[in-house]
């Protein structure tokens, strides 16, 4: 042998291999009967974050992965193990997180003879991944590895499978010559914005608005969409994946566009003469609902084709959006700052206008919440803001009360996980999970359903030992909210469609590292909240399980008349 081979026992060595030379740490899942994987993670010192669900495992790699910007690994099964991850291989390409999902597979000489738990996984997977790929022959292992790896990262980011068949999983990997690496990163300086009709329209706009979604996650380093807004004299916003990469406390933050704006905030919008969309998909929630979508021009820059919409006029630029808004902003520094100035003061009046009206209907919120029983969805959000860190990140189901997150001020100081448009239930409470491996120095709080809890319950419980930390606030209503008020919506009969059942919280986690609370008391939130914070940052798990009213919900989603009245 050589002294550039190397020889692996089996094919998940030489895997594993691969992911430690490319500074994997992590591994989320639930192999198969075969645990080669876990004797392999072992010798190399990687940890495997046990999982119940296969599903859930998908979400906490999804979650690390959006946190972290890195490669996020999930260990599969086959058969049965791919079809139920399925919905998490769904979530994690909308919202484009590199997670490699590596599965077993039946062994070439037993396809189509019946094996166990046979299956064509690449047909069902391709269409949910960036790259789906069966390994054929230990040859190709680590060619197919590196590749797979290549692919997640993107750009544009994004899921991968990989198939381990059982024959080539248990063959000897002999690679010879140097180790395959992953393509060099080319940092390039962005160079100036040559004229053309997305500069024109951005030079000429007077009422503009700059909407942030998603792909800005980890691309906005130094402020550099806050300084080319305050430049541009922009209101800005974001989706609701798009929370978390903009300083909220920035004097022309307005909060989440779309279906969870508050009325000033729509206001605005359908005042404005330009929307600028960075890294953004112009998702549904994004542009209808209650805000309906002004006929203005809207210049959309995004590295991602599939992520330009083809809907709306106006310029549309294939490319980083980081490089973009530091092209235009040296543009506009060029431009007469008097001019700009003078035409955008009153632009300017009207985002201070309609953020100081939102704050005034926060606080008249608050005052009417405190004139009701039980402890509101306000007044929560309220406390945990309250008593929050400075380095929180704040993940997030999409239920029809746990939206209140995404419009009420909470303020994300480490940023916000929620779910895609496909919004699959259990999401953010099993997400949670992964993004504390991925921030372990950050508070991580999920506010979540009671629904989406019981989804993820036996992952919580089994996590809780050795990965805990995470404050879970559950919203109980007995069920699914959305769903009731949409019963509700259509008049029919609450008790043939019992979609809610109000009344005692589910069943606790129990254990020694699990800190459950019952929450009712109004004089008691803060000092509750602050004992479960405390318990969290010693390595524990809390969870306060909140009663909530059927009633209470965002009014921005009254606003809009998804919801009753």
């Amino acid at each position: 042998m050589t002294r550039e081979s190397k020889r692996y026992a089996d094919a998940w060595s030489a895997v594993v291999g691969l992911l430690v030379a490319n500074e994997v740490d992590t591994c989320f899942g639930l192999p198969g009967d075969d645990l080669e994987l876990l004797r392999a993670l072992d010798a190399a010192g990687l940890d495997l974050v046990p999982c119940r669900d296969q599903r859930n495992a998908m979400y906490m790699a999804t979650g690390y992965a959006l946190q972290s910007g890195r490669l996020a690994v999930c260990a599969l099964g086959k058969g049965p193990a791919v079809t139920h991850a399925a919905t998490g291989l769904l979530e994690a390409r909308e919202s484009g997180a590199p997670v490699l999902v590596l599965a077993a597979g039946v062994a070439e000489r037993r396809r189509g003879s019946g094996g166990f738990q046979e299956l064509d996984q690449v047909a069902v997977t391709a269409p949910l991944v960036r790259w789906a790929h069966r390994v054929g022959h230990p040859d190709r292992v680590v060619p197919a590895t590196v590749t797979a790896l290549t692919r997640a990262m993107g750009p544009p980011p994004g899921p991968v499978y990989l198939e381990i068949p059982d024959d080539v999983r248990t063959a000897e990997v002999l690679v010879t010559g140097p180790q395959p690496t992953l393509p060099e990163t080319l940092v390039v300086e962005p160079a100036p914005v040559l004229p053309g009709p997305a500069l024109a329209a951005i030079r000429t706009s007077r009422r503009p608005v700059v909407l942030v979604g998603g792909g800005m996650r980890h691309r906005n380093n130094d402020g550099v969409v806050e300084r080319f807004a305050g430049r541009l004299g922009a209101a800005l916003f974001t989706t609701a994946s798009g929370r978390g990469a903009v300083d909220e406390r920035h004097p022309l933050f307005c909060g989440v566009a779309g279906l969870y704006a508050a009325a000033p905030a729509r206001e605005l919008w359908s005042s404005c003469d330009l929307v600028v969309s960075l890294a953004g998909r112009l998702e549904e929630t994004a542009v209808e609902g209650g805000t309906p979508w002004p006929p203005v021009p809207v210049v959309q820059v995004n590295v991602d084709p599939g992520g330009l919409s083809a809907e709306f006029p106006g310029p549309r630029v294939l490319g980083d959006a980081r490089h973009a808004v530091l092209g235009w902003t040296r543009a506009l520094d060029q431009d007469g700052e008097a001019e700009r100035t003078a035409a955008t003061g009153e632009w300017a009046d009207k985002v201070a206008a309609a953020r100081k009206a939102m704050s005034l209907e926060a606080e008249a919120e608050l005052a009417r919440a405190a004139t009701l029983p039980g402890i509101r969805i306000a007044e929560l959000l309220a406390a945990l803001d309250a008593t929050a860190g400075e380095s929180h990140v704040l993940v997030q189901e999409n239920g029809l009360q746990d939206m209140w997150s995404y419009g009420f001020p909470f303020h994300v100081g480490g940023g916000s996980i929620v779910p895609s448009e496909q919004t699959p239930l259990g999401f953010g409470a099993a997400a949670a999970i992964g993004v504390k491996r991925a921030a372990p120095d950050h508070e991580v709080t999920a506010f979540i359903g009671d629904g989406a809890f019981l989804a993820a319950r036996a992952d919580i419980a089994v996590t809780a030992p050795a990965h805990g930390g995470v404050l879970y606030v559950v919203l109980c209503n007995g069920g699914y909210g959305w769903l009731d008020a949409q019963r509700a919506r259509l008049g029919l009969d609450a008790e043939r469609h019992p979609f809610t059942r109000p009344g005692a919280p589910p069943p606790a986690v129990d254990g020694p590292d699990i800190h459950c609370r019952v929450l009712r008391d109004k004089a008691a939130l803060t000092e509750e909240i602050r004992a479960a914070r405390r318990f969290c940052s010693q390595g524990g798990t809390a969870v306060l399980m909140v009663p909530v009213a059927p009633d209470d919900i965002l009014p921005a989603l009254r606003d809009a008349g998804v919801v009753p009245q």
